[in-house]
């Protein structure tokens, strides 16, 4: 059964990078801009509290063609096993959705100053989420060895 259904933005990223890289995002500082015809400052109230966001955007710049539904190497990395679509996080997805958790540096009306967002300039994003620790992982996490070798720079500072 396959259900479709329509997302608006409720902000966008301003600032922040201009392309999307696959590492070096610690560090980037970028706001997300709520968007003001729709929402007013009584819709961040309370959200200074928190730390951290946790951040639902679209890969608006992703290539509608370039979807890849099966199996294949992360980064195209010949040393890294063939893993399905849900096997990784990477923007070549059936909706096109990324999350992210990013540090909240600011609130300024509907001006969310954040750092470490690893989404661009202009990306639309579809929800904000105040991070509550209780929502982290439960238990022991594990993940794929070749993960923890792709990611050891992406939030790392800029270079």
């Amino acid at each position: 059964m396959v259900e479709s259904f329509g997302v608006d933005a409720v902000a966008y990223v301003v600032g922040g990078r201009a392309d999307p890289t696959d590492d070096y995002w610690g560090g980037t500082r970028s706001i997300i801009r709520i968007d003001g015809d729709r929402f007013n400052v009584d819709s961040t109230a309370g959200l200074e509290d928190f730390s951290h966001l946790e951040i639902v955007f679209r890969f608006h710049l992703t290539d509608p063609s370039d979807l890849h539904l099966g199996a294949r190497r992360p980064r195209n990395n010949p040393d890294w096993p063939e893993v399905g679509i849900f096997g990784h996080r990477n923007m070549r997805r059936i909706n096109w959705l990324g999350v992210s958790r990013c540090k909240l540096i600011e609130v300024n009306g509907l001006d969310l100053l954040v750092e470490d967002l690893d989404a661009v300039d202009g990306t639309p994003v579809l929800d904000i989420k105040p991070w509550f620790s209780e929502f982290g992982p439960r238990g022991k996490v594990r993940q794929a060895k070749w993960s923890t070798t792709m990611l050891q720079d992406y939030f790392s500072p800029s270079r």
